[in-house]
């Protein structure tokens, strides 16, 4: 869980989702209780903070759409995020990478390490 948590690439489960939205709303409900008071260095404070969680939420739900075989710009749909959070994902490979559950992923390599497709 939590790898590459910023990058645009993969797929990620449900659980992964659900707790980036829990962190995210965390960090900036207690960043915005910690910087409470009005001046400027505070004002940049919270910014970057923002910025941070915006990247990391956008990054973490570009992954959902793609486990469920979507392309990431689907997350601006409204209340696409709530089918995300209860939606399952795509069964085996997609476009965007292998499934995170590991279920239905073929692989071309048999126990042995020997190519099955020779």
């Amino acid at each position: 869980m939590f790898k590459n948590p910023f990058s645009f690439y993969g797929r990620i489960r449900r659980t992964e989702f659900c707790l980036s939205v829990l962190i995210a709303v965390a960090a900036i409900a207690a960043s915005a209780f910690i910087l409470e008071t009005d001046n400027q260095i505070t004002d940049i404070a919270f910014a970057i903070v923002f910025i941070v969680v915006g990247w990391f939420m956008l990054a973490q739900g570009t992954k959902r759409c793609q486990d469920r075989g979507n392309s990431g710009l689907f997350m601006f749909i409204p209340f696409y995020r709530y089918w995300m959070m209860f939606a399952d994902s795509d069964v085996g490979e997609n476009r965007f990478g292998p499934n995170p559950k590991g279920i239905g992923n073929v692989s071309s390599l048999d126990d042995f390490g020997e190519n099955l497709h020779d």
